[in-house]
């Protein structure tokens, strides 16, 4: 049976930035966003320091295992910035997957993913970690239904890329749209699981 009183938020979290609130390192954590969460809020998987974007919070502990440990793909997309220009045959080389370091030293070879050419938004800041408009890069935007550790970045260095700015901008219905670095919205259950493509019994 459902359970009632669980809380459901979506951040835009900030570069450098690491997706938990307790560290033993000296980092910017999740309560330094100006919100005040509930006792009991965690992170639906994880965002590295480096990377930005959308990213998941609540209360409830199971949601992760629904979400990311299911037998179901969930989408995500990401905007990612490369250096260097990326030629059309590396971008079919990603779209039908290709071969990372996995866990443990185990090679992984990743599904077909969707994955294109894109523009940098207007409306993104141009932070000091970005390559410069005067450097050679290239905006992709990639869609996958797994998340394997750091993928994204294994798969650009796998053709020879560095990636120099990753930004999650969605994850199924759930978008980042025009939320601000370190914003917060809070998503009634029905909302969340919805937009998710989830169901909780």
């Amino acid at each position: 049976m459902k359970q009632e009183g669980h809380r459901y938020f979506v951040i835009n979290k900030p570069y450098q930035m690491v997706s938990q609130f307790i560290s033993s390192h000296d980092v910017r954590l999740l309560g330094d966003l100006n919100f005040s969460f509930p006792d009991g809020t965690h992170a639906i998987g994880r965002l590295d320091n480096h990377s930005e974007g959308l990213l998941l919070l609540t209360t409830n502990p199971k949601v992760t295992r629904l979400l990311f440990q299911s037998n179901i793909p969930h989408s995500r997309s990401y905007l990612i910035q490369v250096k260097n220009k990326v030629s059309e045959a590396t971008l079919e080389k990603l779209r039908a997957g290709i071969l990372i370091s996995g866990k443990g030293g185990v090679d992984y070879h990743t599904k077909s993913c969707n994955i294109q050419f894109a523009k940098k938004p207007a409306s993104l800041d141009t932070p000091l970690h970005e390559i410069p408009a005067h450097l050679p890069h290239d905006w992709l935007q990639i869609d996958l239904t797994e998340g394997k550790f750091h993928q994204v970045r294994k798969m650009v260095a796998a053709v020879h890329h560095k990636c120099k700015r990753l930004i999650r901008t969605s994850i199924e219905s759930i978008h980042l749209n025009q939320m601000q670095p370190g914003e917060v919205i809070e998503l009634s259950e029905t909302d969340f699981f919805n937009q998710l493509r989830i169901n909780y019994y």
